[in-house]
């Protein structure tokens, strides 16, 4: 005689997991909030836990210190950057250099577009809590996506150096960016810039790939 089967049970959501995660984001987005409305020496750790809606226990049970807080933010900020970098690469992979290319220089300028406050905030601050190995680490991983932009290309010569390519290509890109971002304090001309972009990049791109 068979033996009835109890109802399968969905599993039971994380409440603990979500949580952390609603309550980090929101120190995340206050902290650049009050970024932009300060300037990062200004900032207490009391006036970030009070615009998230959170308390200083909570915000110590995520970050060490406004330090910390502020590395995460920059580091995720530009791991957003990659993903949309990748993203575009991937939907345009097998077609012309010069299209990939634009390809990403829209994703670059679109990403940008949205909090160009929040970017300029981001690029100046970068400079002063950037260490050198996180800096190098986040750069490499920048110009691994740039050869990932070659390697998708039909049209790629051979002969190419795609590595030193690559650097070039990354040091262009986020020069222009970061620059820009800081010297108008987050107020960019981006229909300039992305002809400044795309003048430099395909001119460089035309004699070595």
């Amino acid at each position: 005689m068979a033996t009835a089967r109890a109802p399968a049970v969905a599993p039971r959501r994380k409440p603990r997991q979500s949580r952390a995660r609603h309550t980090s984001q929101a120190l995340q987005e206050a902290f650049v909030r009050l970024l932009v409305e300060k300037g990062y020496a200004a900032i207490t750790i009391r006036e970030i836990v009070s615009v998230a809606g959170t308390g200083l226990g909570s915000f110590y049970e995520y970050f060490a210190s406004k330090e910390d807080l502020a590395r995460v933010c920059l580091h995720l900020r530009s791991k957003a950057l990659l993903l949309d970098m990748r993203a575009a690469v991937a939907a345009h992979a097998g077609r012309p250099l010069a299209e990939i290319v634009d390809a990403v220089i829209d994703a670059q300028l679109e990403a940008h577009r949205a909090q160009p406050l929040a970017w300029g905030a981001h690029y100046l601050l970068e400079r002063h809590l950037s260490g050198p190995e996180a800096y190098r680490k986040m750069y490499d991983r920048f110009v691994a996506e740039w050869v990932g932009v070659l390697d998708a290309a039909i049209d790629l010569s051979p002969d190419c150096q795609k590595k030193e390519v690559a650097r070039v290509c990354q040091t262009i890109i986020y020069g222009l960016f970061a620059h820009l971002h800081i010297g108008t304090g987050g107020r960019p001309d981006l229909q300039a810039l992305s002809r400044q972009l795309r003048a430099a990049l395909h001119g460089y791109l035309k004699g070595v790939a």
